[in-house]
């Protein structure tokens, strides 16, 4: 859905369900995670709950957001399970579920492929450094598994979502680097939908003692971003983290053409609450930009689903007037 030649802004209408918190990787930058066996597990019964209220509001997207559990653990496979089991009740409810729970297998992305309208996973960095630093105590953050989980979702032909933490120790050619990697795969697979450009944000969990990535500095990075992705490519930047409003739309202006889910509450970033629709329309609107709702699926991924997801999307997209 490339939008960048159009005065359209897109966002997409999104509650976040969190199978757990749990999480074997310890990020010093995270606000997320707790620790593992200290999280309970959301049940079906509980997400059930969670979702019937929102069957009457304006809400399309089911964003499967979870702190991971090692691969090797005993419980992995109840993990998967629990996370396979929220998306195939979202998809009963009426929403459009896309999964982002880190690395996961070959099977168990082809497995949530028949339950998910579109996926995601942040590269962050490609950077060996961090491993020395932000994620010394993050196994799962080798950047050859990151990269590893983006080809994998070409050969499976998953509409992906990934991105980078712009602000954690890297360099401006680390950015270009990994820019430059998102596209080649890109190039090979054209299966990624949405690169986010996320700035660093300090929240009250973090042990990570560095000052917040400038937002000054992000319509600098969007519009190289924007020389080096496709155009095909959509590049999206969380609004809740850049505060003031001139320098949003300085954003939009180089290249930004999404604000990602909106929805109750940023998991991630939980000290940074979503600017709502209409105040994002009044920013918006007097710039000369439409905000417009989405699918977590753009149009031209649509031949990827099976039959029944097809079918999901349609009744979405025609219910709520998404693009």
């Amino acid at each position: 859905m490339p939008i960048n030649n159009c005065r359209l802004v897109t966002y997409s209408p999104a509650y976040t369900i969190v199978p757990t918190y749990e999480c074997f990787n310890r990020c010093s930058y995270c606000n997320f995670r707790s620790e593992p066996d200290k999280s309970p597990w959301m049940s079906i019964s509980d997400a059930r709950s969670i979702l019937k209220p929102l069957q009457s509001e304006k809400v399309c997207e089911i964003l499967i957001l979870s702190g991971e559990v090692h691969p090797h653990s005993p419980r992995r496979e109840a993990w998967f399970r629990r996370i396979y089991d929220l998306c195939k009740l979202a998809l009963s409810m009426g929403f459009l579920p896309h999964t982002n729970v880190g690395p996961l297998s070959f099977d168990e992305m082809q497995k949530l492929k028949g339950v998910n309208v579109s996926m995601g996973l942040m590269l962050e960095q490609l950077t060996p450094t961090l491993l020395n630093s932000v994620h010394r105590h993050a196994p799962s953050k080798l950047p050859e598994a990151r990269l590893q989980q983006l080809q994998w979702a070409g050969e499976l032909q998953i509409p992906f979502t990934t991105g980078l933490l712009l602000g954690i120790g890297e360099t401006s050619d680390d950015w270009w680097e990994t820019l430059e990697a998102i596209s080649n795969l890109h190039q090979r697979y054209h299966h990624i939908q949405e690169t986010i450009l996320q700035p660093h944000s300090p929240g009250n969990q973090q042990t990570f003692d560095a000052p917040p990535f400038n937002p000054h500095q992000l319509p600098e990075v969007i519009a190289q971003a924007r020389k080096i992705l496709p155009p095909d490519i959509t590049i999206q930047i969380p609004p809740n983290l850049v505060k003031d409003d001139l320098w949003l739309l300085a954003c939009i202006e180089a290249g930004a053409g999404d604000l990602g889910g909106i929805g109750p509450k940023d998991e991630v970033n939980p000290d940074y609450p979503h600017i709502q629709e209409q105040a994002l329309r009044e920013i918006l609107q007097p710039a000369g930009w439409e905000l417009v709702p989405r699918s977590p699926v753009y149009p031209q991924f649509d031949s990827w689903l099976s039959g029944e997801l097809q079918t999901a999307v349609k009744r979405s997209r025609n219910a709520m007037l998404l693009v």
